[in-house]
């Protein structure tokens, strides 16, 4: 099944596709609340409303939300190999590809009050000069556990979802000096949706970790870079088992691939320098496709320039 998060008629609605149409849920119902009870839950929200056929809406022109407009955790990772070995080569020409990643999928926490919509605008965070997207595909579980094998893990995923994972690559690049992060350089804005699609769509698809579909990044319908999604180097099982180590994972917890190789502006600048593609400036309009997860698009806008000075977050010298 494919669902859909939508403002209708200035109500969070959950809609359920069939064909090119999507059809309302219960008002109140929503997609964090069905993975809360589980994915037979889900599973019967979505057969109920494709039998009863309440309310029909046309996708085009809807004012599309996040799955989970702020969902309870999300976890980013790095699992293309091809991604990792660009975007190091930014810091260190001469580096590759550190040891310790092939070791266990690594993860950092990034900000779920800052999710937006498909096709929301995307503000510049303040003084940065080097914005940039990255193109992921996120699992989202529908269930809780702790200290899960992988085959326990790979059980809880309820659906899948296009990722978009905003980077202020000057912040980014500056506190990682300091040997903690990625923390500011990543917590302006994560870009989650359309559709949120079960994996029993996808399964006739599955190759190695994960699927056999393509992914393309385009800014300005320039072609920036395109991969396969079962590119990964570590299963979405994996990562979700790693996280759940000495924790619990709950439901609708979000857990972002990492970007797909060559779905960034790092990857590119690290390969070829950085004249090879300006950083993001407002206007640009940056558009993710994932074959079966649907399309992103987005349009970059002006930075905002809060009332405080940079410099008054500056260390002072104990007196």
């Amino acid at each position: 099944m494919r669902f859909m998060t939508v403002l209708h008629n200035g109500i969070e609605r959950l809609t359920v596709a069939a064909g090119d149409k999507v059809y309302t849920l219960p008002e109140g119902v929503t997609l964090l609340g069905l993975l809360q009870e589980g994915g037979v839950a889900l599973r019967r929200a979505g057969e109920d409303a494709l039998t009863r056929l309440d309310e029909e809406l046309a996708v085009e022109g809807l004012e599309v939300l996040a799955p989970i407009p702020t969902p309870p955790t999300v976890r980013d990772y790095m699992t293309f190999e091809q991604h990792v070995q660009g975007a190091i080569r930014l810091a260190d020409p001469e580096a590759g590809v550190p040891e310790r990643w092939y070791a266990a999928p690594i993860f950092y926490f990034t900000n779920p009050y800052a999710t937006l919509g498909a096709y929301d605008d995307v503000q510049i965070p303040p003084g940065e000069t080097m914005f940039d997207f990255e193109l992921e595909v996120a699992a989202v579980i529908g269930g809780a556990g702790r200290d899960l094998s992988v085959a326990e893990a790979e059980e809880l995923i309820a659906g899948y979802m296009i990722l978009n994972d905003w980077s202020a690559r000057s912040v980014q690049f500056k506190e990682m000096t300091v040997r903690l992060g990625p923390s500011k350089g990543k917590d302006s804005a994560t870009t989650m949706g359309p559709w949120f699609v079960t994996p029993d769509e996808l399964e006739p698809f599955r190759r190695g970790n994960a699927f056999n579909l393509p992914m393309r990044a385009y800014v300005n319908d320039e072609l920036i870079g395109s991969d396969t999604w079962s590119n990964m180097a570590f299963s979405y099982g994996q990562m979700i088992a790693y996280a759940s180590r000495g924790t619990e994972v709950r439901p609708g917890d979000v857990f972002g691939s990492g970007t797909a190789g060559g779905g960034c502006l790092a990857e590119a600048w690290g390969n070829e320098g950085l004249e090879a593609h300006s950083p993001l400036k407002p206007g640009d309009v940056v558009t993710l496709e994932v074959t079966g997860l649907g399309t992103q698009r987005s349009t970059v806008v002006d930075r905002y320039q809060p009332a405080q000075d940079a410099d008054i977050y500056q260390a002072r010298t104990p007196a």
